[in-house]
């Protein structure tokens, strides 16, 4: 069993920055991409930014020159920062992780995180 356990989040003023970061726990042979979504009050669910296991990183037009992904294998986690938060980066924010069993390396299985709030306001 695989968990993904995050941290960060909470009450940001405009201007600030948030940092978040995700940790997968659990027995798995490795993982592909790992990355966040966020999620708006009557929003559909959007990609904020994701990194493959050697480094590719996309990054969502919406937070793009003002945002920053990393990640360490051997940790198994995975760094985000947005700078400059604006009102309408309030949301709740999934971590993601696509991991690859020991008994199957060639299919992965997503795992989400439970989501941490970040609410941007004064």
């Amino acid at each position: 069993q695989v968990q993904l356990v995050e941290a960060g989040g909470g009450l940001v003023q405009p201007g600030g920055s948030l940092r978040l970061s995700c940790a997968a726990e659990g027995s798995f042979r490795s993982i592909n991409d790992m990355g966040w979504y966020r999620q708006a009050p009557g929003n559909q669910r959007e990609l904020v930014a994701s990194i493959t296991n050697i480094g590719i990183t996309y990054r969502a037009p919406s937070v793009k020159g003002r945002n920053a992904i990393s990640r360490d294998n051997a940790e198994n986690t995975v760094l985000l920062q947005i700078d400059n938060l604006k009102p309408e980066d309030t949301a709740v924010y999934y971590c993601y992780a696509d991991v690859v069993s020991y008994s199957d390396s060639n299919t992965y299985r997503t795992y989400w995180g439970e989501g941490t709030l970040v609410t941007v306001s004064s």
